[in-house]
């Protein structure tokens, strides 16, 4: 890791000048390459550098961000600091690279307001970041956020919607978690899937899989073979989550064959992407402190803002806000 001079945003519009200084990663890691060792570091770094900042910027390439935003939101724990990932479309090299702009949005969004979150910046918008998914490979809004609106939105004027930012966690102190169950999966359903695929990604040593499954949750429940699999893998301990193939909406058990799987044991995922049950599942199975069935509650529950909840019944920080402005230096990491 190389660490930079100091840098300072030029003169703008805004209530502040950003300083930041800059930590670049060697080598450079394309983001199709980037494990869960790179997630871990990633969290480890901005833990012995979270007294010294304000602030993170991580510039990662657009095809994992998704999963690297949605894993540091669990992992660093009762953040009270902005972390924001964002980069680009076209290479920062180009004439018409996106990337000046989303780096330049990144630093003035969390540089002058307080987001003691993890987002994901791109096309002039702050996502939370375990709520959005990368859906075009051709256009430079390439994140959408199908469940949840953005937390900025930057134009003429910024535009911020304090009623989703999560509170500060006052009287809280900030940790980095450290471990992460690898022994997960994400085994998508279609029709006639074969009993021998089903059986064989739910054997040993897989510890919790994201089942994604149609519509609002449902599953060719008819299939007896199937539905055996799943149960004798619940009944062994496996942690399945139940999440939606379809980008907008949620799980509603409500429904006949989503019921089923709820009798199989089967986890309603409510309206979770699939990068964020997938490292959700990896965070809480890591929690050795939890119990088996603190862990299947603790998927249900509202961690890091990661799944809509009925008003009133979150985790104690949903719903709302606070309006403190940031200020002093900053820390941008790097992995393109």
């Amino acid at each position: 890791e190389c660490e930079k001079p100091p840098l300072v945003l030029p003169k703008t519009g805004d209530p502040r000048r950003v300083i930041y200084t800059i930590s670049e990663y060697t080598p450079l890691l394309d983001s199709s390459n980037a494990t869960m060792d790179d997630w871990l570091q990633i969290a480890r770094d901005i833990n012995t550098q979270y007294n010294s900042y304000d602030g993170f910027v991580v510039l990662h390439g657009t095809d994992t961000m998704a999963y690297t935003s949605s894993v540091l939101s669990f992992l660093l724990e009762c953040l009270g600091k902005s972390v924001v990932i964002t980069g680009s479309q076209i290479p920062v090299f180009e004439p018409r690279s996106d990337g000046r702009n989303n780096l330049l949005n990144a630093l003035i969004a969390a540089g002058n307001y307080v987001i003691p979150e993890v987002g994901l910046m791109f096309h002039n918008q702050l996502f939370r970041g375990n709520r959005v998914s990368k859906f075009s490979v051709a256009h430079l809004d390439a994140f959408a956020s199908f469940n949840m609106a953005p937390l900025i939105t930057i134009g003429i004027n910024v535009e911020i919607n304090w009623r989703l930012i999560r509170q500060d966690p006052i009287g809280h102190e900030f940790r980095a978690h450290e471990t992460l169950s690898r022994e997960v999966g994400l085994l998508r359903l279609f029709p006639s899937i074969t009993i021998q695929v089903v059986e064989a990604f739910l054997q040993p040593p897989v510890e919790g899989v994201v089942l994604q499954t149609y519509g609002a949750g449902n599953a060719p429940t008819a299939r007896k073979d199937i539905m055996d699999a799943i149960r004798k893998a619940t009944d062994r301990g496996v942690l399945i989550l139940n999440c939606s193939q379809c980008p907008h909406g949620a799980v509603d058990p409500a429904y006949e064959t989503g019921n089923d799987l709820l009798q199989v044991g089967v986890i309603p995922g409510a309206d979770m992407t699939p990068e964020a049950g997938l490292t959700k599942l990896s965070y809480v199975l890591s929690k050795s402190e939890w119990t088996h069935e603190e862990k299947k509650k603790k998927l249900q529950e509202s961690l890091r803002g990661e799944l809509t909840v009925p008003l009133g019944a979150g985790d104690g920080w949903e719903d709302q806000y606070n309006v403190f402005n940031l200020m002093g230096p900053w820390k941008a990491m790097f992995i393109r």
